[in-house]
């Protein structure tokens, strides 16, 4: 098998045979792409077989089969968007390698939908909320460089407010904005999905073919909520009483089963870590019981909190105020008791629960469960070159520098750092990535760390909140001086934050409503 290099990302070489694959494999390859038609001559491998070959050892599989002389720009088509969908690096094959040539060729040459390829000092994935504050930042501080973040979605949610919805604080349609009026200005909006990577040659694929070439590169697209890793639960979501506040779309049928709920049996749960916002799951069981409490049907519903982890609160130092409200509403602590299936018309749950060294599978009845799905890397990430060993985008955790290229840089969900992934997180990482960016461009050093700062606020009832601020290794890292939070010194909040811990974006969230998303830009820019 002679293989040949002839673009970043992408080899071609002649016919495969089985033994080929598997050399191909143990030399990185992730992906074969056949462009030989079967039986042109005799003895040649089919490529149904030699898919399965590829598929066994891990790698992703297209035949786009074409003729000598026969080619067509469907099939420079086909092959543009298999090279822009599959994980890089790619071999592609056909008899001697010229077809598959031809087709990159053709591929590279056929137009770009939606506007032309363009290079950019600086290129983001990712136009949530780390790609949007990061990109103000670089703005703000260096405003002449040319600036894209690749977003795909029309819509920009404020996710962490979906919670609030679930308890009825405001509607769901106060979470959304429209991506436009969120996008800082300067910015190119590249209305397009990220598909794979060619960090050597500093280019961003999009799934629709569109290449861009970059300088510096962010990579901050969110994690995947895997809906599938529990056996049953897509398919019941949103009816039956199964429903979570981890999209949008269900955040207001919680509140609804909440507000029916007048007795029976209420599971919450939540899976392995990582997850976004670490409080939400239990922040979800304690707003439904200040709900039921209010209602007065707390004493009617058995209230269970099914935690795969083994400890209510990964920070000690926040759990005895925890507590107070756990056992405050009753609820029962299932700790290493992990969701791994639901029957939504028997409105039965099956979970894996640990005690001492065995795990057991027992079956739970329930009126209405609250379930947080299991959360990974997204697949173009996890299947990519920037990729650490748990799938994350592979960073220095102070400086949030990619460990092996230099000009990329990676913060918010899809970094591996090991802090909480919280909003607070990326807040505070974003002007770290800026300014370490900056100084990159400028051919020096990094000028500033991240000291894994997060913050879980844990809503325990309306208008009170345990606010746990830490850094790495559980470190707090708190925002207050005590005399502010204690009431000590005369203060204009002591008076609210007495019994509660709250930071200035929550406190005026729950005194003024509509203005809550708004006012955490204009405290402590």
């Amino acid at each position: 098998m002679i293989i040949k290099q002839i673009a970043p990302g992408l080899s071609v070489s002649g016919q495969l045979t089985p033994q080929d694959i598997a050399d191909a494999a143990s030399q990185g390859f992730k992906s074969i792409i056949c462009n030989r038609p079967d039986g042109e001559e005799a003895g040649q491998p089919s490529a149904a077989n030699l898919g399965e070959q590829a598929k066994a050892l891990g790698l992703s599989f297209t035949y786009i089969p074409v003729t000598p002389g026969s080619i067509t720009n469907d099939d420079g088509d086909k092959m543009r968007a298999a090279l822009a969908a599959m994980p890089a690096p790619v071999l592609a094959f056909c008899r001697s390698g010229a077809r598959s040539t031809k087709l990159w060729e053709m591929a590279q040459n056929a137009p770009a939908p939606m506007g032309t390829t363009k290079t950019y000092d600086i290129v983001i994935v990712g136009g949530g909320s780390a790609g949007i504050a990061t990109a103000a930042s670089i703005l703000k501080r260096a405003s002449g460089l040319s600036v894209a973040i690749i977003e795909p979605s029309e819509e920009h949610y404020y996710q962490p407010g979906w919670t609030m919805v679930g308890a009825g604080v405001f509607s769901a349609e106060f979470t959304k904005r429209s991506e436009k009026s969120v996008m800082p200005r300067g910015v190119d909006w590249i209305k397009g999905a990220a598909a794979r990577f060619a960090p050597e040659a500093n280019q961003v694929a999009l799934e629709d073919g569109r290449i861009l070439t970059y300088r510096a590169l962010v990579v901050c697209p969110g994690i995947k909520l895997d809906w599938d890793a529990i056996e049953g639960l897509r398919e019941t979501l949103g009816k039956n009483g199964v429903t979570s506040n981890y999209r949008y779309d269900l955040a207001p049928y919680t509140n609804r089963l909440v507000k029916d709920l007048k007795g029976g049996r209420a599971l919450f749960t939540q899976p392995p870590m990582p997850i976004k916002c670490a409080g939400a799951p239990q922040k979800s069981m304690y707003l439904s019981c200040s709900n039921w409490e209010k209602a007065g049907v707390l004493s009617k519903i058995d209230v269970q909190f099914h935690n795969t982890g083994a400890v209510l609160f990964g920070v000690a130092a926040y759990v005895p105020a925890l507590m107070e409200y756990v056992e405050r509403y009753n609820a029962h602590l299932n700790f290493e008791s992990k969701l791994v299936a639901i029957n939504g018309p028997a409105k039965t749950a099956t979970f894996e629960q640990k005690r001492d060294s065995n795990v057991t599978r027992v079956e739970e009845k329930f009126d209405m469960i609250h379930v947080v799905p299991p959360q990974i890397a997204p697949d173009f990430i996890r299947n990519s070159p920037l990729a650490a060993p748990n799938g994350f985008v592979e960073v220095n955790e102070a400086t949030l520098q990619h460990v092996r290229y230099p000009n990329i840089f990676g913060l918010g969900d899809a970094c591996s750092a090991s802090n909480a992934k919280t909003m607070a997180a990326a807040r505070k990482q974003a002007p770290v990535v800026a300014v370490n960016l900056l100084a990159w461009l400028d051919g020096k050093g990094p000028v500033a760390d991240y000291d894994g700062y997060g913050s879980c606020p844990l809503t325990v009832e309306q208008g009170k909140i345990v606010l746990a601020e830490f850094g790495y290794g559980g470190k707090l890292l708190p925002s207050f001086p005590n005399w502010l939070i204690d009431g000590t010194k005369p203060s204009r909040l002591s008076w609210l934050l007495k019994d509660t811990i709250l930071p200035p974006i929550y406190w005026h969230g729950m005194l003024k409503g509509r203005e809550w998303m708004a006012e955490p830009h204009k405290i402590g820019s």
